[in-house]
């Protein structure tokens, strides 16, 4: 690679990596800034994505509190928003039925008056095009698949849109070297478990004195119903079935206003075994009653996957480092409880635009963006999290209908009745995901339905339903540490959960004459991450394909 061309450069007062809700906010509140204060400012946002939106994947029931404070006129302005909540349920289900828990009863933070059902994929195509009607430079297409540093160890850009590299490594002769995009700050919204914000913050030792980050795995179906069956604005919740009690997580149900429904589920990545299938224990959710019953006759538009941050606050990093700052889920504000994180994402990428934009005035670049931090801790975000911080770790010690439901419900009471006050203190995560997961031997396997093809699908039919597609001729980017440890370690140990945890059928373990081997789909990922946190012995390292690649998502 030392005979290729040099990487010519372009330089930008701010660049931002990640065109989601954090991201575009951001770039959206810097040019918001330079046009109040009659000074310019040079943004640039990269997307790796095909284009904006196609990465985008989210339940998504919208707290509009940060789409407020950034465009207060969205309405006027016609975002695409229409389908305002009007009801809720909370459901506990069981293998032939269900509870309903008292709405009254519920915490204010998880009610969901005042949101509206939404496609974040929809919404983020729309917030960039008022960012570039603002000046913006948005490129999809370009992954920024290497983190550039200043002298003094700052972080001053990126390289994106390296193409062209065979698989055995070696440029093709379509090789393109890419572009250094430098710029006086770097803001990374990536989402959760991005590559360069993984790097940033074992770089830069941002979670020292932090929990560890945990996750969820979500999993989601758009599908049509019949029109006597639909709810537009109907939002329900659900704990319990198929999951057992030791295991998190739950569904969502939200009824959009044309007669289509974002169906998800979502599974805690710190189940302990290792037999468990996320993506089967969706498709068998699908065949209770009343979900069979309102899918009925339907048809199933679109499917997808991707990790969530469930960590709250405290796993929330240090969020300033030399040179740029972590804003969204590449920080990890989603607040379990409510299912929400997009308003924090909008938010904290506007503090964090206030931030730059204040040191660019001032003349300054390179350093860390102290104000960042300080209006995390006065923000509603902060305190939000706060409120919802022990709900996880009650999940997580003491199962869904006691820790999930009971205690966690009366904990988000006391917090918000006490100022934030809780009998628990704040307490502790522990273990991370992959720790958490236990040898198979421990336990039995679930058995899981056959597809009918129907109503459940194989992961790789509802695969052609995310449009996913990679260059070929490139390198596998999901790369192993150790190739040896998949089949010497994780497959006595754990029966090589990897089958299994992933949800677009990309690693697989293959029998042949000289015994089992471990064969890697690169082709069919969505870029959902979960194989860099699952994996037991954190083996798997998930990095950027050429840009474009991954899926295409049209509504989620």
């Amino acid at each position: 690679m030392s005979d290729t061309p040099e990487r010519e450069s372009m330089d930008f007062d701010v660049v931002v990596v990640g065109a989601g809700p954090a991201g575009l906010a951001a770039a959206i509140r810097l040019k918001q800034r330079a046009a109040s204060a009659g000074s310019e400012i040079s943004v640039v946002l990269v997307e790796k994505g095909s284009e904006v939106g196609a990465h985008i994947l989210s339940g998504a029931v919208l707290d509009p509190a940060g789409l407020d404070a950034l465009i207060p006129d969205w309405k006027e302005k016609g975002a695409p928003i229409d389908t305002p909540v009007v009801s809720e349920t909370f459901k506990v289900f069981g293998p032939a039925g269900s509870i309903s828990l008292p709405v009254f009863l519920m915490p204010p933070m998880v009610k969901n008056h005042g949101n509206y059902v939404v496609s974040m994929g929809m919404l983020c195509r729309w917030l960039a095009a008022e960012a570039e009607a603002l000046g913006v430079e948005i490129y999809p297409g370009m992954a920024a698949s290497q983190a550039l540093y200043r002298e003094d160890g700052s972080l001053r850009g990126v390289v994106v849109g390296e193409v062209g590299i065979g698989k055995d490594g070696q440029p093709t002769e379509h090789y393109q070297p890419g572009m250094e995009l430098n710029g006086r700050y770097v803001l990374l919204a990536e989402g959760a478990r991005g590559s360069l914000s993984k790097q940033i913050i074992s770089n830069f030792d941002l979670s020292r004195d932090r929990d560890p980050q945990k996750f969820g795995i979500g999993l989601k179906e758009i599908w049509e119903i019949a029109p006597e069956k639909a709810r537009p604005g109907h939002v329900q919740h659900s704990f319990g079935w198929p999951l057992d009690d030791k295991t998190g997580g739950g569904s969502f149900l939200y009824h959009y206003s044309d007669c289509t429904i974002a169906l998800g589920f979502v599974v805690h990545l710190n189940y302990r075994n290792p037999h468990l299938y996320p993506y089967g224990e969706f498709q068998r959710f699908k065949t209770h009653p009343e979900i069979a019953d309102l899918l009925e006759g339907g048809k199933r538009l679109a499917y997808g996957s991707r990790a969530i941050t469930e960590g709250g606050y405290q796993s929330v990093p240090r969020l300033a480092f030399p040179g740029g700052a972590l804003i969204g889920c590449a920080a990890g504000f989603v607040n379990v409880p409510r299912i929400k994180g997009n308003h924090n994402a909008m938010l904290t990428g506007m503090m964090a635009a206030d931030a730059a934009f204040d040191a660019i005035a001032a003349g300054r670049k390179g350093d860390v963006l102290d104000a960042y931090e300080r209006a995390y801790e006065l923000s509603s975000v902060r305190r939000e999290l706060r409120l919802a911080r022990n709900v996880k770790p009650l999940w997580s010690r003491f199962g869904t209908l006691v820790g999930g439901i009971a205690l966690s419900g009366l904990d988000l009471w006391s917090t918000t009745l006490f100022s934030g006050a809780s009998a628990f203190g704040t307490l502790k995560h522990g273990k991370t995901d992959a720790e958490a997961t236990e040898p198979a031997a421990r336990h039995r396997k679930p058995d899981y339905p056959r597809p009918d093809g129907v109503l459940t699908f194989d992961r790789l039919t509802n695969l052609a339903f995310a449009n996913t597609n990679h260059e070929e001729n490139q390198p596998a980017h999901l790369k192993l540490k150790d190739p040896s440890i998949p089949i010497a370690v994780n497959l006595p140990l754990y029966a090589e959960p990897a089958q299994r945890y992933c949800p677009a059928g990309v690693y697989e373990v293959l029998e042949g004459p000289g015994g089992p081997r471990f064969h890697i789909n690169a082709q069919n990922c969505v870029h959902c991450k979960t194989c860099d946190i699952k994996d037991p012995s954190q083996n798997i390292l998930w990095t950027v394909p050429e840009g474009g690649g991954g899926p295409n998502y049209p509504n989620m």
